[in-house]
């Protein structure tokens, strides 16, 4: 029972991730589905998956600590392998999910 509710929420959660647990409960339950919002904040945390949600306002004066510098502000880029980039991405397949980590040189072209 489980499986099939977390496959369910997977499927919801990749195609509307900013949905939180009382969204996707709703949506489960439009779909014919008997679950409550516990079950599925508990399946969503098990998963460890959660709503998209706006995150802190680092402009503010208290997030000042949390802001770090541009590293690349100013840095002509020159060569190959002087500048890389990382990007990771989740990839829901038939039977589970997998990342995709994509590493990318960031050499300019002129």
């Amino acid at each position: 029972m489980d499986l099939l509710d977390m496959h369910m929420i997977d499927k919801i959660y990749t195609a509307k991730p900013f949905y939180g647990y009382r969204r996707i409960a709703k949506e489960m339950q439009g779909a014919g589905r008997s679950i409550n919002r516990k079950r599925v904040r508990r399946l969503m945390g098990i998963m460890g998956i959660h709503g998209i949600c706006p995150g802190p306002n680092l402009s503010k004066m208290l997030h000042a600590k949390y802001v770090r510098p541009y590293l690349l502000r100013g840095l002509k880029i020159t060569h190959p392998d002087q500048v890389w980039a990382v990007n990771v991405t989740y990839i829901r397949m038939r039977q589970g999910f997998m990342y995709l980590f994509a590493i990318i040189d960031l050499e300019l072209h002129h």
